[in-house]
C-alpha cells in the first residue's frame, strides 16, 4: 500500500488523502476545492497561490526554483504555488478567496446596503 497524506483546505474544511509527493493542486482537485490556474501547473501564471503557516511549512517540499523566481519575498510570508508544493506530511493550507468572487461579494454587499437606505 502506498503511503498517503491528508491535505486540508481552509476555509472550506475540505480534505483529501493523497499519495506522498502529490502537489497541493492535485490534492485540491481530489478534495473538490477550486484553485484557479491558467498555465496547467508549470508555475507560469501565479494564480494558484495558497498560504501555509510556518508550522505547516515543514510538511511541504522546499520551494522549487520556479517558485523562488516567481514568488520572491512572498515565500517568507507563507505563500506557495499549489502546482509546485508537494506533500511530505499531513498539511493544512489556506486558499485565498478568488478575486472575481471577492469582487462580486463586495458589489452585492454594496447593493444590499444601498437597498437598505432606500
Amino acid at each position: 500500500m502506498t503511503a498517503r497524506h491528508v491535505v486540508t483546505f481552509e476555509p472550506d474544511g475540505r480534505s483529501a488523502s493523497v499519495r506522498i509527493g502529490s502537489t497541493l493542486l492535485e490534492a485540491s482537485r481530489r478534495a473538490g476545492v477550486s484553485i484557479r490556474t491558467r498555465c496547467g501547473g508549470v508555475a507560469g501564471c501565479l494564480m494558484c497561490k495558497v498560504n501555509v503557516s510556518d508550522e505547516q511549512a515543514a510538511c511541504l517540499s522546499s520551494p522549487t526554483p520556479a517558485e523562488i523566481r516567481k514568488l520572491g519575498s512572498l515565500l517568507s510570508e507563507g505563500v506557495r504555488l499549489s502546482c509546485q508544493a508537494r506533500t511530505k506530511g499531513d498539511v493544512t493550507v489556506i486558499v485565498p478567496e478568488d478575486p472575481l468572487k471577492a469582487a462580486i461579494r463586495k458589489k452585492l454587499a454594496e447593493q444590499q446596503e444601498d437597498d437598505w437606505w432606500s
